[in-house]
């Protein structure tokens, strides 16, 4: 079936949600995932985060810290609650850069964290490895 084949497809590529309130982090993230050959969605708030992993299932959240109701840092762990969510990987891509707040999102369960201002290179080889942490769990 050509859905089952487009859904395979998007597996493999890896799907990306980008939960952040800004804009300004939303598009060239989302430009740079999707150039990149990620299936890519957006969440501006964490309400909106939790229902969009629910029915989209991503590979990989690229969370900010700061989104609201609920925070970056209560939503990672509301996911690390879940066992149904368990393979989902979390990295931090935050404004909140004191050495508490890293401390914070890696004790809540990301995977990883980076401060904003971030380069290309450094969130794709973050991305990359993620990605390949998730596809070697899977096996």
């Amino acid at each position: 079936m050509a859905v089952d084949q487009s859904d395979s497809a998007s597996r493999r590529r890896g799907r990306i949600l980008i939960a952040d309130h800004e804009q300004g982090t939303t598009i060239p993230l989302t430009y740079l995932m999707e150039q990149s050959g990620y299936d890519v969605r957006t969440a501006d708030s964490g309400e909106a985060t939790l229902r969009i992993v629910a029915t989209y299932k991503p590979d990989l959240i690229l969370l900010e810290a700061m989104i609201s109701n609920p925070d970056g840092f209560e939503i990672c762990q509301t996911i690390r609650d879940n066992p149904d969510w368990a393979a989902i990987r979390i990295l931090f891509v935050s404004a909140m850069t004191r050495d508490m707040d890293v401390a914070k999102g890696l004790a809540s369960g990301a995977d990883g964290y980076i401060t904003k201002p971030f380069s290309n290179s450094e969130i794709m080889d973050h991305v990359r490895k993620l990605l390949e942490i998730a596809d070697g769990s899977d096996e």
